[in-house]
């Protein structure tokens, strides 16, 4: 996790328009979620993908296996994320007790996908979903077209513009305490 990837930065009109079509939406909706979901460049200055960290979903997958020992990166509680500097730093640390679980554990790239959603994303493992994040942003467009294409309630929430419907669908139900279909509606505009 630590070296430069030298990944494909950007994604092109085209590969949007593509996208949308695919999920019969426009591509506003689309750059409405990339946007909301990382709020700056879907890489770090190291070329590593935008991940956050999420120790409820290691301490749910490793059944609180290491909770007690390592409450910073697994634990029943969601939250305690710390700082951007600090998730691959907490990545790592589950990588190295239960690595699957780990890269589940966290929302990867332009649209902050959990590696828990990787076969609705289109990988059958989460080491496939990972490593794509590393390569390219297009393969975070190709993923989230891949996880709504097979998350019909979410699809259809966006293709109608319902953002608290997508938003709950999307970041869980407590959405609402970041304001998600609130920002993800103000960016579509």
């Amino acid at each position: 996790f630590n070296s430069c990837r030298m990944p494909q930065m950007g994604i092109d009109e085209e590969a949007y328009e593509d996208a949308a079509k695919q999920l019969k939406v426009d591509v506003a909706a689309i750059k409405a979620v990339a946007n909301v979901e990382t709020k700056g460049s879907a890489f770090d200055k190291e070329g590593r993908p935008t991940i956050l960290y999420e120790r409820h979903y290691f301490h749910r997958l490793t059944q609180g296996k290491f909770s007690k020992k390592n409450p910073d990166i697994s634990n029943s509680a969601s939250g305690g994320y710390g700082k951007f500097s600090a998730q691959y730093g907490k990545l790592e640390k589950a990588y190295k007790l239960a690595p699957d679980a780990a890269l589940m554990s966290a929302s990867w790239g332009r649209f902050q996908i959990m590696g828990a959603n990787h076969v609705s994303a289109g990988y059958t493992t989460a080491q496939q979903f990972g490593t794509a994040h590393m390569g390219s942003e297009s393969n975070h467009l190709k993923a989230f077209v891949s996880l709504l294409s097979n998350e019909p309630r979410m699809l259809k929430a966006l293709q109608a513009k319902d953002w608290a419907k997508f938003a709950r669908g999307y970041n869980g139900p407590k959405y609402k305490d970041n304001d998600y279909d609130t920002k993800m509606r103000e960016a579509y505009e």
